[in-house]
């Protein structure tokens, strides 16, 4: 007899709720929830195949322990004595940098993966950390510190009551959104144009998103900060601005882009001036509007500046912190909203990697820095000689894939917390894999501090945990004891420590709702069947909306959010500043010294310009950066991995439509299946991210029968954006010649042979 639970999809930042169709302890079906309080039905193709993802006959089930030279399977407890034996000798021998850490995008998508990587590095006291925001939103994260004293306070535009959306780099009806959380997307794209609001996307690629927009605008790649910076020159020129309140520096902006003129940065950026001052007034002059960069401008030279001057422009035209303009979220489990006034600021440099001396940023390293923080032998401390790795596979996400693949070869122990044996994981001495889906408890922590609407919805399990599987919140804390020389200790004691701390400390602040009691008296009154379960109610009860532990007997609680299996409503988005901002000022910082630095490196841009192809990545609905080729459901149709090549290129290069073309970069070369099509401008290919699943020892079956190529191979990590250590993915000078060509000659060459 089949029966139905509800469950919030994982699989991208959408957050969308699900209804499950459960078959014994099977899903056979996934729809949208239309009482969701949030997705109000919608559904992606992602959720629709939730029972395919989740029923994986290749998910590992059991530990696997490598021994002899060959993974097999283990019981959890021989797993966790292996980690403990193999990670701590290497702690107490060379200390805690010694020991790396590698997070991956899966860990925003789970609660385990919210509530305990934290906790794990603070106990480990290592600074070789890395994880995926430094080949995605880094810079986003930088310029939010710099501006407003806090990385993560990103605020996102208003897309149910904004006049004028201005997209750049970004492609939400491929992505669903990131960085902005919000179900629907397209739909709310549709709704913007229906009430004659206006869309403008700017993008070197004519993406559905773009096919949608009342204006697209071609541009370069990599220019995305000219290209802003000269719309911001126009509003001061014409007297257009209207600044947003609690804002200091704009006089000292309008100095620093004084010479990022239209016609400056014309020719660099292949947009007319005109057309840039048009870009500039009509977002000057709409009622209210909000500029919205992602991915396509992060990943490129200048991301923390182009992210920067997209919160410029926001300012500038009054729109941040205004409804229908930008805002910030304010998230269930927030922290207690302090007092408005000056903060610590945020700080970028505090320490470097031991090679190449990048500066960390928001506590972490590049992952370019990976490889040469394994294989390279300094003066300056110890190179990493173990890894774990949290639901990360850097060999395909991060730059030259195989140059990283030797260095996890050479490590002396490695840890993979992974479901999949995959590219990276097969590098492990212990590999745990977690349980799928459907037997985890989720509630959104990091999304829900992106939600374009404020809600808080929380859903426990699906399905029973199955027997030999272990949670993954578990599997997460007694990993924390393993590698903290506490091997064996009750993993509920992590919760603990974590709930004693997090009163212990309330008790403490003057703004807090508990101020001045007892923190073991509060804890007592924590509800939930499980150590996460009781974390997130303390959360929720410390929260902005919470009840204070009875102060407000009207808030928020997990008991109350039980009661709301579909969650709750907690309004829209609503003006928040100053309270927010954290800098020394207490105000945004308008010009930050590290972003007045930089400037000159982006005046230099304006000469450089490449003579050939380069390359710019590209997203499909039906995956997930690496993590879902395997899904038979998801992949085919438009889902493949093929060269995009306009047509005239294609044309100059010899280049047939379906044949092989060689593809090379500063860190390798790859071939691709051609696929000619002007929904790329002239001079501009674009391979997907995510592939390349055909290195030996892995156990995806299905990727492999259609493995593609590692576009991440054609770099070679060293471009980076030097303030937040992102890496250079879009805009990279490529050579691309037929396959049946001697040789992958350069364009310029190739260009000259057909004249």
């Amino acid at each position: 007899m089949s029966r139905t639970a509800l469950r919030i999809c994982p699989l991208c930042e959408a957050t969308c709720g699900l209804t499950l169709t459960i078959e014994g302890t099977r899903v056979t079906h996934a729809r949208g929830d239309r009482d969701d309080v949030f997705s109000k039905g919608f559904i992606c193709p992602k959720g629709a195949s939730f029972g395919a993802v989740d029923a994986d006959p290749d998910r590992l089930r059991t530990p696997l322990v490598r021994r002899d030279g060959e993974l097999r399977e283990a019981t959890w407890e021989e797993a966790f004595d292996a980690v403990a034996a193999g990670i701590r000798p290497i702690v107490e021998r060379y200390g805690p940098n010694s020991v790396g850490v590698v997070l991956g995008n899966p860990n925003v998508h789970t609660m385990a993966g919210a509530l305990y990587p934290a906790v794990l590095l603070a106990g480990l006291g290592t600074r070789s950390v890395f994880t995926a925001s430094t080949v995605d939103q880094m810079p986003k994260h930088v310029s939010s510190g710099l501006l407003f004293g806090d990385a993560n306070a990103i605020p996102v535009p208003d897309l149910d009551h904004t006049d004028h959306l201005l997209l750049i780099g970004a492609n939400p009806l491929e992505s669903n959104g990131s960085l902005c959380t919000a179900p629907d997307f397209p739909g709310k794209l549709k709704a913007l144009k229906a009430r004659g609001g206006t869309l403008v996307v700017i993008d070197p690629r004519r993406t559905r998103t773009a096919k949608l927009a009342d204006r697209h605008i071609a541009v370069r790649p990599g220019t995305d900060a000219l290209l802003l910076a000269a719309m911001a020159q126009v509003l001061f020129a014409e007297g257009l601005t209207e600044p947003t309140p609690h804002v200091q520096g704009v006089e000292e902006v309008a100095d620093a882009l004084a010479e990022f003129t239209p016609e400056a940065v014309a020719a660099a950026c292949d947009v007319e001036a005109d057309v840039i001052r048009t870009l500039a007034r009509e977002l000057a002059a709409a009622p209210t509007a909000a500029v919205y960069g992602r991915i396509g401008s992060c990943t490129v030279p200048h991301g923390t500046l182009a992210s920067w001057l997209v919160d410029v422009l926001n300012i500038l035209t009054g729109n941040l912190d205004r409804p229908g303009g930008a805002l910030f979220p304010q998230a269930a489990t927030d922290r207690t909203p302090r007092p408005a006034g000056p903060g610590r600021g945020f700080a970028l440099g505090r320490w470097h990697s031991r090679v190449s001396r990048h500066p960390e940023a928001k506590g972490e390293l590049p992952l370019s820095a990976l490889a040469e923080e394994i294989d390279t032998a300094t003066e300056e401390g110890e190179p990493v000689r173990a890894l774990l790795a949290v639901a990360a596979n850097p060999v395909l996400s991060a730059p030259d894939g195989d140059r990283l693949d030797r260095a996890l070869d050479s490590l002396d122990f490695m840890v993979s917390v992974d479901p999949y044996l995959n590219e990276t994981s097969r590098h492990a001495d212990v590999v745990l894999p977690p349980p799928p889906p459907s037997q985890s408890p989720h509630h959104d922590f990091a999304f829900n501090t992106l939600a374009v609407r404020n809600q808080v919805r929380y859903t426990r399990p699906a399905i029973p945990l199955e027997p030999g599987r272990m949670a993954e919140t578990e599997i997460l804390a007694r990993l924390i004891l393993a590698v903290t020389g506490m091997h064996g200790a009750d993993p509920a004691a992590v919760d603990q420590m974590v709930i004693d701390q997090t009163l212990g400390k309330a008790v403490e602040e003057p703004h807090s709702p508990v101020h001045g009691r007892d923190p073991r008296e509060l804890a007592t009154l924590l509800t939930g069947d499980t150590g996460p379960e009781r974390r997130l109610d303390m959360m929720l009860r410390l929260g902005p909306y919470g009840d204070g532990f009875g102060v407000r007997p009207d808030g928020l609680t997990l008991r109350k959010l039980l009661a709301h299996p579909h969650g709750l409503d907690l309004g829209p988005l609503r003006p928040r500043l100053p309270q927010p901002l954290k800098t020394r000022s207490g105000k945004v910082e308008l010009l930050p010294q590290p972003i007045a630095d930089d400037l000159p490196r982006l005046k230099r841009s304006l000469a450089e310009r490449p003579d050939g192809l380069v390359l710019v990545g590209r997203r499909h609905l039906r995956s997930n950066n690496s993590w879902m080729h395997n899904v038979p459901a998801l992949t085919g149709g438009s889902n493949r991995c093929t060269l995009h090549i306009h047509p005239e290129d294609a044309e100059r290069l010899g280049v047939r439509d379906g044949a092989p073309v060689r593809v090379k970069g500063a860190g390798g070369e790859v071939t691709a299946p051609a696929e000619v099509t002007d929904d790329v401008r002239r001079g501009v290919v674009s391979l997907p991210h995510g592939w390349g699943h055909n290195r030996p020892g892995t156990r995806l079956s299905h990727a492999a029968t259609d493995p593609g190529v590692n576009v991440n191979q054609l770099l070679d990590g060293r471009l980076l954006d030097p303030l937040s250590g992102n890496a250079v993915l879009n805009g990279v000078p490529v050579e691309v010649a037929p396959e049946t060509a001697p040789g992958c000659a350069s364009v310029t060459e190739k260009l000259t042979a057909l004249t």
